[in-house]
Parts: structure tokens; C-alpha cells; sequence
């Protein structure tokens, strides 16, 4: 279930209301009572699950989930004793639902001082916290930002003005410099008949002990899983870390670095500037990504990649060359004709 520092559940719904909330047809299970949402791998006798893609029909088969939204060519593969709910979209149906159920906490504010460890925290003029926050001793905290209901900041920590913190989890001696956006809605859309539908983002944003992240970045919370960023690691200004992605400990990354999501990233991988990475990647433990590369493929551990779409180096160099010296070639053939 989503962390409930962040997410409070709704009343239950049968699963008869939230097809008829969602257009679904109910094939088995209308009366079932559901209360949250989750993911085929995780989900409980109380929650609602969806498959969209037919590569993850095993998952479908094997999920303990109490009821399923599924289309109809998948009938056959839901479990035999879970609710059934007829969709062609399930995704979408999947993501109204859940906001059925589970919601954001209410930002009611806070005395900042009492969410601070023994009041020993530094904070700025026009500093906004949420209820249930809590703030570690000789953590400084700059003018105008905010700290959402729940969140969890470490000790010795520097927060830069006009910084928010939402759904998030902060470690010791973190350094968060002006603007830096943790924990906001990832990017998630699904299809539905009347447009896309917002997929909820129910997960949270974890930085770990000496994190730090320049001026004007994001890290987004995750879809369900966390979006952690590792130990040590730090972030240069105008860097982009999307939902579900998980990036190691001791890694560099420069300014315009775009990492997409569920991506993981190993220990003490470097990025170059406005280095591009396409979702469901996996970098290895000390890659370097070069200046400017589109990584769209694994990368191996302790490989540098670079070019577009990116490659190994040597193999990326000698295409470059190789098509320099194909446009010199017909450049002086133009002339000497």
C-alpha cells in the first residue's frame, strides 16, 4: 500500500461501483469490497490490479490481487478467484479507480518549529510545512520553501530558497540548492476513449545520506515503487530524474541530463552534459555517458558510450570519422567537377 505518511484510503468500493465508476462490465465479483490499488506483482486480496500489456499475461496468472481490470482477450488468464472487470482500457480504468480510493494527504499547515528535532533547525523567512513533517537537528532551511504533509528530512541537511518537498524521504547532509523540485507527480498517461487519463503517482522520492542535487532539478516520485537517488551522488543544476528510477551510489551527473523512467542506474556512473536516456534502461556500475548521447539501449558496466543513438566509443568514433570523411569526399568531388 502507498506510504500512508503521504496517502490516505477512501471508503471501500464494491467492485460492481468502480466499473460503473470506470465504464467496465463486471464478469465475476461485483459484491467483492476493495480498498487500495497496486501493481499484478504486489497486490493483496484488497486491491485492485490491471494488465495492459499481454507480455505480463504470467503476472496476470500468478497475482494474488482481489479483483483485475483486464480486456477482453484476457479474460482466459485471470485467476480463477479474482473479481473480473472488462475493459478496453484497463489502464485508464485502473487509474480512475484509484482515485477512488486513495488520495494525497491534505497540505494543513504547520508551526514549522514543531516539526523540527529538538527545535534545533534554521529556518528562513516564509518557510511553509505540512502536517506530520519532521526536520532533523542543524538542518538549514531557506527562505519560501515547502515541505509537504509527511515528509521526512535527516540531519545537517541545507534546503536553497523557494525548494518544495513533497512524498519524499531525505537523508543526512543532504544539499538541495534553489528551486530543486523533489517528489512532484511523475510523467503517466493512459488511454482511454474520452483522452488521456493521469496515472496516479503513489510512490515516493528517497535521497539518501550526502545526496546533492544543483539549482531548478527534479526528481519525481514513483509510479508505486520508490525513485531513490543513492548515497553520495551528486546532481548538477537542470537535471531531469523521472518516476521508478533507481540511480546509485557515488554518480555524476551534469546540467541537462534527462534520465526517463523505471531506469537504473549503477554505482559511480557519470553523465556529461545534457546526456539523454530512454526508459526502462539499465546503466552499468561505473559507465560514462558522454556530452550530448542518447542512450537507448543498455549500457554495460564500466563502458563509456557516446554519439546518437549512443555506442561504445571507439565504435562511435570510427562512424563519426567515417562520415566526415564520406562528406569531404563528395564536397570535393562537387568542386573539381
Amino acid at each position: 500500500m502507498p506510504d500512508p505518511r503521504f496517502f490516505e484510503s477512501l471508503p471501500p468500493r464494491s467492485v460492481q461501483e468502480l466499473a460503473d465508476l470506470v465504464g467496465g462490465e463486471v464478469l465475476r465479483g461485483g459484491d467483492r469490497m476493495m480498498s487500495g490499488v497496486a501493481p499484478l506483482a504486489s497486490a493483496d486480496g484488497g486491491s485492485i490490479a490491471f494488465l495492459s500489456d499481454r507480455k505480463l499475461k504470467t503476472a496476470l496468472a500468478q497475482t494474488r490481487a482481489g479483483a483485475v481490470f483486464v480486456r477482453p482477450d484476457a479474460v482466459e488468464d485471470a485467476p480463477v478467484d479474482a473479481a473480473v472487470v472488462v475493459t478496453r482500457t484497463p489502464h485508464a480504468a485502473w487509474s480512475r479507480a484509484a482515485e477512488a480510493l486513495i488520495r494525497p494527504r491534505a497540505f494543513r499547515v504547520v508551526d514549522p518549529e514543531t516539526a523540527a528535532e529538538d527545535g534545533a533547525v534554521d529556518f528562513g523567512p516564509g518557510v511553509v510545512v505540512g502536517e506530520g513533517a519532521r526536520i532533523g537537528r542543524g538542518t538549514r532551511i531557506g527562505p519560501n520553501t515547502v515541505i509537504g504533509p509527511g515528509v521526512q528530512i535527516g540531519r545537517d541537511c541545507v534546503i536553497g530558497a523557494n525548494v518544495s518537498l513533497v512524498f519524499a524521504l531525505i537523508g543526512d547532509q543532504v544539499k538541495l540548492s534553489s528551486g530543486v523540485r523533489i517528489g512532484e507527480a511523475g510523467f503517466g498517461a493512459a488511454v482511454s476513449a474520452d483522452g488521456p487519463v493521469d496515472v496516479p503517482q503513489l510512490g515516493r522520492a528517497v535521497l539518501q545520506d550526502r545526496v546533492t542535487i544543483g539549482a531548478n532539478s527534479c526528481v519525481d516520485r514513483g509510479a508505486f515503487d520508490d525513485t531513490v537517488v543513492g548515497e553520495g551522488t551528486k546532481i548538477d543544476n537542470l537535471v531531469m530524474i523521472a518516476h521508478n528510477c533507481v540511480v546509485g551510489r557515488n554518480c555524476l551527473m551534469a546540467a541537462f541530463t534527462g534520465i526517463s523512467g523505471s531506469v537504473t542506474v549503477g554505482d559511480g556512473a557519470v553523465f556529461g552534459g545534457r546526456a539523454g536516456v530512454g526508459d526502462h534502461i539499465t546503466i552499468g556500475e561505473g559507465a560514462r555517458i558522454a556530452a550530448g548521447a542518447g542512450i537507448l539501449k543498455d549500457v554495460p558496466p564500466g563502458e563509456t558510450w557516446s554519439g546518437y543513438p549512443a555506442k561504445p566509443l571507439r565504435e562511435s568514433l570510427r562512424e563519426a570519422v567515417w562520415l566526415a570523411k564520406q562528406a569531404s569526399g563528395k564536397a570535393r568531388g562537387k568542386t573539381d567537377g
